[in-house]
């Protein structure tokens, strides 16, 4: 009797399954953290304006004896409303920033920056971030931890 063995190369369908399962997995859980990873660098805008603002806050106040206060909102159409501090927003900013203070600049300031509505990501979620007189960077709304 003659073995009739034949060698079948290739997958099969529950295999092919398997592996297409397995891709679909993988791609569910990078795409999110690969949008993060956008939103994050565009929050590095916010970041380095504020920490400009702070340097040039501490600068104003050694001149000055108090902290200065621009009237109004920094965005790309208001590019000049920081000038007393040297600060210049950009036409491609994302932002816009604020300074307030509680004592009319005498001892403190917090500067915030807002991403205007639709978000970072295209969404309703805010990004919203602040610094104080004492350099402390904070995420009020941070719009990649509300995803």
């Amino acid at each position: 009797m003659q073995n009739m063995h034949k060698n079948n190369f290739g997958f099969t369908l529950i295999e092919l399954m398997i592996v297409v399962v397995i891709i679909g997995i993988l791609a569910a859980l990078a795409i999110p953290r690969m949008m993060a990873v956008g939103v994050r660098s565009k929050q590095s805008e916010a970041k380095g304006i504020l920490k400009q603002i702070y340097t040039e806050e501490r600068a104003y106040r050694q001149l000055h004896d108090r902290y200065a206060l621009p009237a109004g909102v920094a965005d790309k159409d208001n590019p000049n409303t920081f000038m007393p501090l040297k600060v210049e927003i950009m036409p491609s900013a994302r932002y816009s920033y604020t300074i307030t203070s509680t004592d009319g600049g005498l001892a403190d300031f917090l500067a915030t920056a807002t991403v205007a509505d639709p978000g970072l990501d295209a969404d309703a979620a805010p990004d919203i971030w602040t610094i104080d007189q004492h350099g402390n960077l904070v995420a009020v709304s941070d719009d990649v931890m509300l995803e």
